[in-house]
């Protein structure tokens, strides 16, 4: 696959605007209105908006950026982080995405997202819905199917549309004035169609003046592992739908992880907080601890301080885009008690002048700022 930057014809420290410019000059170049039948110039048409859909947007350029390529995911319709690829996409599905590129979008009929296509005739494209997905941490950790119920408007069964008879079905009226320049002529959207080409024959009972009905539909949403809280899925065609032969909307799933009882998140790994009973500490044990994949049990040391971190590796967050596994961060804490019987008092007070229990920290033995500095190194 070809560089996103050589293809558009930029450097990598090109400019939002520049970006924008240098696509718009590949698009008009191989614009299939101006390169009829040429399957060539198509596909540097596709390669151009490919590359601008990646480039134009912040977060999916920076990942591009750091990963290339390997950070680009297309397929299945759904797309995550990455850009979508355009394999899969018609010609109007690229102008409905980039309208304002081509001069696209603005006027229609109400609650739909806008337009596409190129020349006279428009599709429109209907609203894209958001939803919100609450998660467990280990469903994060693990990927997860989720099913969702979605308010989305689809076209009644019954519903017919006709040839505009304003533009013909071209979607667009042309006005020839009389200036002082002598006669213009200039073409706009056709005000009654919205540009479509097409209005509404008849419609069923309970449909809208689109020829629309508000349906509850079950939608599967496959989400990768590794998210993390406000990260964004696509779930591409799963909006509401547009009148006639247009372009569904997206459905954009919002990701909220909740939080554990017992571990807590940083990037791509984990915390567990361990407490262990003095005498644990002084003799040695083992202990079970959670994990996201299930419990395992982890030696504890004698004479274990409190303070130690020990790193199960692996034991973590997968990374989204692949690159392997976060660790799991046990911080061991020594749990003093709070109250004593009289045996144990008397115990412990016969201990003060035991030298064993002098605090005598060896050379090697961190401060818990130290600690601090070489888990975040």
């Amino acid at each position: 696959m070809a560089d996103f930057y050589d293809t558009l014809g930029i450097s990598k420290g090109a400019t939002a605007a520049e970006i924008k410019k240098a696509y718009r000059k590949k698009a008009i170049e191989f614009h299939p209105d101006k390169n009829p039948g040429d399957s060539a110039a198509e596909e540097n048409f596709k390669k151009a908006a490919e590359a601008y859909e990646t480039l134009s947007d912040p977060q999916k350029k920076a990942r591009y950026d750091q990963m290339g390529h390997q950070a680009y995911t297309s397929g299945g319709g759904q797309g995550f982080g990455g850009g979508q690829g355009f394999g899969g996409m018609d010609m109007e599905d690229i102008f409905s995405q980039f309208g304002d590129i081509f001069g696209g979008g603005g006027g229609g009929f109400s609650g739909f997202g806008g337009f596409g296509g190129r020349g006279g005739q428009r599709r429109m494209k209907g609203k894209d819905l958001r939803i919100r997905v609450s998660l467990t941490l280990e469903e994060a950790a693990n990927g997860v199917e989720k099913k969702v119920k979605v308010k989305r408007k689809k076209q009644a069964a019954g519903v017919s549309y006709k040839t505009c008879s304003t533009c013909n079905g071209s979607g667009q009226v042309t006005r020839i004035q009389n200036t002082i320049l002598g006669r213009m002529q200039t073409s706009a959207p056709c005000t009654t169609c919205g540009g479509s080409g097409q209005i509404l024959d008849s419609k069923p009972n309970g449909a809208d003046n689109q020829g629309l009905i508000t349906e509850v539909e079950t939608v599967s949403i496959k989400i990768p592992a590794g998210v993390e809280s406000d990260m964004r899925l696509k779930v591409s065609g799963k909006g509401n739908e547009a009148p006639g032969n247009g372009v569904s909307g997206d459905l954009l799933v919002d990701i909220e992880v909740k939080p554990h009882a017992e571990l807590q998140r940083e990037g791509n790994n984990l915390h567990y907080d361990l407490y262990v009973s003095v005498p644990d500490a002084i003799l040695g044990t083992s202990k079970e601890i959670k994990t996201v994949t299930g419990k395992v049990r982890i030696p504890i040391e004698a004479g274990i301080q409190s303070g130690k971190i020990l790193r199960l590796r692996g034991k973590g967050m997968p990374s989204l885009n692949g690159y392997g596994t976060g660790d799991l961060l046990v911080h061991v804490n020594v749990w003093t008690p709070r109250s004593l019987t009289k045996d144990q008092k008397d115990f412990f007070e016969s201990m003060k002048t035991d030298s064993n229990f002098e605090p005598a920290p060896e050379q090697g033995d961190k401060s818990f700022f130290e600690k601090v500095k070489d888990m975040f190194s």
